[in-house]
């Protein structure tokens, strides 16, 4: 698999050496190098790009807000690899979906890790979609979510998930047979579409629910395992309807 990239480094040095490391990777293909941010956004509307490597603290358009530009084109999106000297841009690069942050100086090695992370980010979305492409029937087995984890993207099974509970800024998916929670920077809302409605059910402002997982179950409340989840009040409705089926 070859992914098209592109450098965006306003330091000379910087950018000959990123560029340098492309090309002596065989599977990223160096097809742009850019000394400013808006000129690689020029740059990104005549060519398609899978991967910029691109830095942060640049004039006029930084990295960051260019990072915030391309996220706003959803799905079709480039994925980006920050490459900054300032660590202080790690949480903010997680918010915008980067796949990996490099800290200058950094070497070949370090590059090649961050960029065999975007090679299997790619190749799991290449086997999704090929997956999704030739399936004449949902098959239970295979049924699955994608979720950013730590610069990472992991493939949940959906009958692994008992609840998911909603933070400020992110989101814990409780799944059984794992102690610890999984922890993501998303919303429960974002979650909530991505779900099937016939098997997840949102039961609170901070819950979302597998409805096969529940044990026990009254008027305002439910239980999964020892956990017990209350029914918000804008949500007992929907799940009225879905109590009705236990009588």
């Amino acid at each position: 698999m070859i992914i098209n990239c592109i450098a965006v480094d306003d330091e000379p040095l910087a950018l000959g050496l990123v560029c340098a490391f492309i090309e002596q990777t065989p599977f990223l293909k160096l097809v742009g190098r850019y000394s400013s941010a808006v000129e690689a956004l020029v740059g990104l509307q005549d060519q398609k790009i899978d991967l910029i490597f691109l830095d942060i603290q640049m004039p006029n358009l930084n990295g960051m807000e260019l990072a915030r530009v391309l996220d706003s084109r959803g799905a079709n999106k480039p994925r980006i690899i920050f490459t900054t000297a300032y660590n202080q841009f790690a949480i903010e690069g997680y918010r915008v979906d980067a796949l990996d942050y490099l800290l200058k100086p950094f070497n070949y090695e370090e590059f090649l890790h961050a960029s065999n992370k975007a090679l299997g980010y790619f190749e799991l979305v290449n086997r999704s979609n090929n997956s999704a492409a030739v399936a004449t029937e949902p098959v239970e087995e295979e049924e699955y979510l994608f979720l950013k984890i730590e610069y990472q993207l992991v493939r949940i099974a959906l009958n692994e998930i008992l609840y998911i509970e909603g933070l400020k800024d992110y989101v814990k998916i409780y799944l059984q047979d794992k102690e610890k929670p999984l922890l993501s920077l998303t919303s429960l809302k974002a979650l909530e579409e991505k779900l099937p409605s016939k098997r997840f059910m949102r039961v609170h402002r901070s819950f979302i629910v597998s409805l096969n997982k529940i044990n026990s179950i009254t008027r305002n409340a439910l239980q999964i395992g020892k956990v017990n989840i209350t029914v918000g009040d804008q949500y007992k409705e929907a799940f009225g309807v879905f109590l009705s089926k236990w009588n």
